[in-house]
């Protein structure tokens, strides 16, 4: 009987090790928005935007790189996969970015 104790015990003991070993059981924080920054180009010109995510926890994170891009209208500016915006003709369209499903929008005017 007293064996029985004992073993209980060290394994719940391992137990109680492994699991605070293993790190905090809270959930990953998730994308709550995508901000998007940058100078509109003239025409015939190109611009590095910039995609920030925020996490529900209040941190962001730069997800130029990892983000989807799109124009609203590709005869007034197009956007790289790297968030590069080249002014294609006069006039105003919106630069997306997505990353999951939280996109942000800037509307730029070209010159």
């Amino acid at each position: 009987m007293r064996f029985r104790f004992i073993t209980m015990l060290v394994l719940l003991c391992g137990v109680a090790v492994v699991a605070a070993a293993c790190g905090s059981t809270t959930a990953p924080s998730s994308a709550t928005a995508v901000t998007i920054t940058g100078v509109a180009p003239p025409v015939g010109s190109t611009s590095q935007f910039v995609a920030t995510e925020t996490l529900s926890d209040g941190s962001t994170k730069d997800v130029t790189s990892t983000t989807t891009w799109m124009s609203s209208d590709a005869t007034v500016a197009t956007v790289s996969t790297t968030g590069a915006v080249t002014g294609v003709a006069p006039g105003t369209a919106s630069v997306f970015a997505t990353i999951g499903n939280v996109s942000g929008t800037l509307p730029v005017t070209i010159n």
